[in-house]
């Protein structure tokens, strides 16, 4: 495994979970960019990064991608993961395919991306109904507010995947047998890395 690993993809398919299991077993430093953004956000509103813009969710997501994915880069070529034994696990929602590819590439990163397309949008609210815990966004927000917000999530989804497609990006599904698709997914973390430490 690369350093640097990138989980990302929409709410509630699964990155957290999957990068904290990942920091554990790997030993690599979690990284969560909701907390990140949630800071630039606040203290730098000349950034223009405003998660609860008034405006159409997918092109407030262009916005914010094109401004974190440089950000990232910086981050990487800061050079103050090289110095370190471990490596970093970035958790983000925020980061297009696309700018990916433009800003970041695969050079020092491997991205995978988690996603709820293959779902409408009742599925997705009960999903979300299933596994929403007091540490969560939606927790705290209303039924009408959280139905709303998964209409824009598979649709949100699907472009995503689109992208994936596009640029050849790994992509998982989590609306079905999330659980299993996690495992699987950690396994075959596992294995790859057993594998290239046998060569």
């Amino acid at each position: 495994m690369k350093k640097c690993i990138i989980i990302a993809g929409v709410p509630r398919a699964g990155k957290s979970t999957v990068s904290q299991i990942i920091a554990k077993k790997f030993g690599y430093q979690h990284i969560s960019m909701d907390s990140i953004i949630a800071g630039i956000e606040k203290v730098f509103p000349e950034t223009n990064i405003d998660t609860e813009a008034p405006i159409d969710p997918q092109i407030n997501l262009e916005h914010i991608s094109a401004k974190i994915a440089p950000f990232i880069r910086a981050m990487l070529d800061s050079g103050e993961y090289n110095e370190c034994d471990y490596g970093i696990v970035v958790d983000v929602y925020q980061l297009l395919p696309r700018d990916y590819v433009t800003y970041i590439g695969e050079k020092d990163c491997e991205i995978y991306y988690f996603l709820s397309s293959d779902t409408t949008a009742e599925e997705r609210f009960k999903i979300l109904k299933m596994h929403d815990t007091p540490n969560d966004y939606t927790y705290f927000h209303s039924d009408e507010e959280n139905q709303r917000d998964c209409v824009d999530i598979v649709n949100i989804s699907k472009i995503i995947k689109e992208q994936c497609i596009q640029y050849g990006l790994p992509y998982y599904e989590t609306s079905h047998n999330r659980e299993k698709v996690l495992n699987d997914f950690v396994d075959s973390l596992i294995d790859t890395n057993e594998k290239r430490d046998s060569i």
